[in-house]
């Protein structure tokens, strides 16, 4: 906004005047009185070693998805394909690829409107991730299926209401129950799913996934100790 780093902030005594005063007075209006959220307001979020540039067109990354990736660098086979459905703005399939450069990567999302987002974080990172616009798991050979997928119910209290006022609905809201896509998902039969899921759903998650057939079922908790991934063995 202003122009300068951040050690010039700490070093200098900077005089800041004209538009950049304009700017910041802008930005404190829209957060205090549209409780717009920081990471739209600056344009970045910072994702495991990355930075990525967000907006209201993707759900901003949050902390809980880093144990997802830390979940796929740990377990995926060498040279592993993976599809990670509902990237947004490509946080997770962009981690993984700077951080498991063998893996063949594919990130989904419905929203054409997002895949931009995650295909200009891409192309700015330069990593290589292979980008497609298709609804749930695509067709093809996958070793790995990966999502932070919607998971809030309908009509969930709990929501903070900055979250459902300024953040995309499509990435948010999965039916009555917050399970519908989580339900199409644990059908794919992938060697190995990794799933975020919301506070309270793990259980139920991972009862799905036997169901589906699911050797094995794992649920892991974040820094907080909810159980936040879940992991299927096929």
């Amino acid at each position: 906004m202003l122009g300068v780093d951040r050690g010039r902030l700490l070093l200098d005594d900077l005089h800041v005047e004209g538009d950049a005063v304009r700017h910041f007075q802008d930005l404190v209006r829209r957060r205090s009185v549209g409780h717009e959220p920081v990471a739209y307001l600056i344009g970045r979020r910072g994702f495991r070693h990355l930075e990525l540039e967000v907006g209201p067109r993707v759900l901003i990354p949050r902390p809980e998805t880093e144990h997802v990736v830390e979940a796929v660098v740990e377990l995926a086979p060498a040279g592993a394909r993976v599809v990670d459905v509902g990237t947004g703005s490509g946080a997770i399939a962009l981690a993984l690829a700077d951080e498991r450069p063998d893996l063949v990567l594919t990130a989904t999302d419905i929203s054409a409107a997002a895949l931009e987002v995650a295909r200009a974080n891409g192309n700015r990172l330069g990593l290589n991730v292979e980008w497609l616009e298709a609804d749930g798991v695509p067709p093809g050979s996958w070793d790995v299926v990966v999502s932070n997928p919607p998971y809030v119910a309908v009509g969930d209290p709990r929501l903070a209401a900055d979250v459902r006022a300024h953040e995309p609905a499509v990435a948010l809201f999965s039916g009555e129950d917050g399970l519908d896509v989580i339900r199409r998902l644990v059908g794919c039969a992938a060697p190995l799913l990794v799933l975020e899921v919301g506070e309270g759903q793990a259980q139920e998650v991972a009862r799905l996934a036997k169901e589906a057939g699911y050797s094995r079922v794992e649920a892991r908790g974040d820094l907080a100790g909810i159980e936040r991934v879940v992991i299927a063995w096929a």
